[in-house]
This record gives structure tokens, C-alpha cells and sequence, in this order.
């Protein structure tokens, strides 16, 4: 696999370059306990989880969290299955 570092658009106005390392956010009841789930749910599919890369912030009124990681991914097809994964959850809301 090639250094992420070293994979450059083919053109500027080209959308995601795989493989690469994307953010993904999930959106969900606070008490779900998604800053666990979330990763688990990515590693479920083979996909490497950057350390350190997780963050969180809850709602106004503290009833949803979002959670954003940062993950490897080979291809599109494998980044369009974490999102459904994600969305699949019952306590997961939405996906950005």
C-alpha cells in the first residue's frame, strides 16, 4: 500500500483519492455509548481506526453526541459500506 502522504488528486477538482484516510461523524443518543461503538463498528469491517483521532461533542441539551474518527480505506465501495454500517446502528441518527 502506498504512503497516504504521497497520494495526490489527478486533478484539483477530483473528489476522494483511495486509498486514503477519511473522516467519518456519526450522530446519536448521547447514552449510547457511541465514542466505543463507533470505532468497533469500522474495525468490524477491516478498517484501521486512526489512534488518537476520535473526537466528540454533545448536543445543547446533552440528549445526542457526535462522534468523528479519521480511518483508512482501500476503495469506495468499502467507504460507502462504513457508512451504512454506521447508519445500520440503532442508536446512530445520521452519518456526515
Amino acid at each position: 500500500m502506498r504512503d497516504l502522504d504521497d497520494i495526490k488528486p489527478e486533478s484539483p477538482d477530483q473528489g476522494f483519492q483511495f486509498p486514503g484516510a477519511f473522516e467519518i461523524t456519526a450522530l446519536g443518543r448521547a447514552d449510547a455509548d457511541l465514542e466505543h461503538r463507533v470505532p468497533e463498528l469500522l474495525k468490524g469491517l477491516g478498517l484501521a481506526v486512526l489512534q488518537g483521532s476520535l473526537r466528540s461533542k454533545p448536543s445543547r441539551e446533552g440528549n445526542y453526541v457526535s462522534v468523528s474518527v479519521t480511518f483508512t480505506c482501500p476503495d469506495r465501495e468499502t467507504y460507502d459500506a462504513a457508512h451504512a454500517a454506521l447508519r445500520a446502528d440503532d442508536a446512530i441518527r445520521w452519518t456526515l
